[in-house]
């Protein structure tokens, strides 16, 4: 077979990935993606100008998606917020996560050790995500208003440094190619750099402890979770209502627990530490 007879197999196939796809299918589902905690509201004649999709073939697609309860209306107008579909369809994709399903007893027993809210979150691209909550019983906790599919900045927050911990700083500029980082408090990195020295001390150190680091009052510790690969796929973490961290918290060995928890649900993702992994020694840790 000769280059250009490759070259042209090639084209075939490309023209033939292009052909299966769905226009009106692809338009819909980039219309629900447009939709996020920050705009969670959005009309027609904004997602026409950001989708570049005539206005009304939008008012179609967001009839079509109404009445599929993947779409709802926000308002009077023709402004419009995810349904219950779409929540369905995430509850549905969690919940079939082997990490869920090995780690809820793990992060209720630490709740159970602690008396602290503790989770399960994932990253997502730039968002991290919480999959598994263990409720503390605490009245104190009744303020603390995170869920499952709460989804908070990965940049800004503690469990999302942790979570990027097998990162590179060309991956991470590949994350983030704008450079310059959304400030939500005066401890944001504003920068790549900034940012990514913040995850490699993280990862030497194993865990992660922040106070009132992105929402005031609230303080948490967060150990990483690997998978059979040695990658970093996950996070447990606990939750305490508090600007501040008890010092009988600590004193109490809750970083050990949290660590404790973490390396658990990695053993029953079968993985098996043997001294540094392949990413840890590109990463210089």
């Amino acid at each position: 077979m000769t280059p250009d007879t490759i070259d042209a197999e090639r084209d075939d196939d490309e023209r033939a990935d292009t052909s299966y796809r769905v226009p009106g299918l692809e338009r819909g589902l980039r219309i629900l993606t447009e939709f996020s905690p920050r705009e969670p509201v959005l009309g027609a004649p904004e997602l026409s100008r950001r989708l570049r999709i005539p206005r009304t073939t939008v008012f179609r697609l967001l009839q079509t998606l109404e009445a599929l309860g993947f779409l709802e209306r926000a308002d009077k107008d023709r402004n419009y917020r995810l349904g219950v579909a779409v929540l369905r369809l995430g509850f549905e994709y969690l919940s079939s996560l082997e990490l869920t399903d090995l780690g809820l007893p793990i992060i209720e027993a630490l709740r159970d050790e602690t008396g602290l809210t503790t989770h399960i979150l994932i990253r997502d691209g730039r968002d991290v995500v919480f999959v598994a909550k263990a409720q503390s019983t605490a009245p104190i906790f009744s303020s603390v208003k995170v869920n499952v599919g709460t989804r908070l900045p990965a940049h800004a927050t503690t469990h999302g440094h942790v979570l990027m911990g097998d990162l590179t700083l060309d991956e991470l500029r590949a994350l983030y190619p704008e450079g310059e980082l959304e400030r939500f408090t005066k401890q944001t990195p504003e920068t790549i750099e900034a940012l990514y020295e913040r995850i490699r001390d993280d990862a030497r150190r194993g865990f992660a402890v922040s106070e009132s680091s992105f929402e005031r009052g609230i303080s948490v510790v967060t150990a990483p979770v690997r998978n059979d690969g040695g990658r970093i796929v996950a996070v447990i973490a606990t939750t305490i209502p508090r600007p501040e961290i008890d010092a009988t918290l600590l004193d109490g060995g809750l970083i050990d627990k949290v660590r404790h928890a973490a390396d658990e649900l990695s053993h029953r993702l079968n993985y098996r530490p043997t001294g540094r992994s392949n990413y840890m020694k590109a990463l210089g840790i």
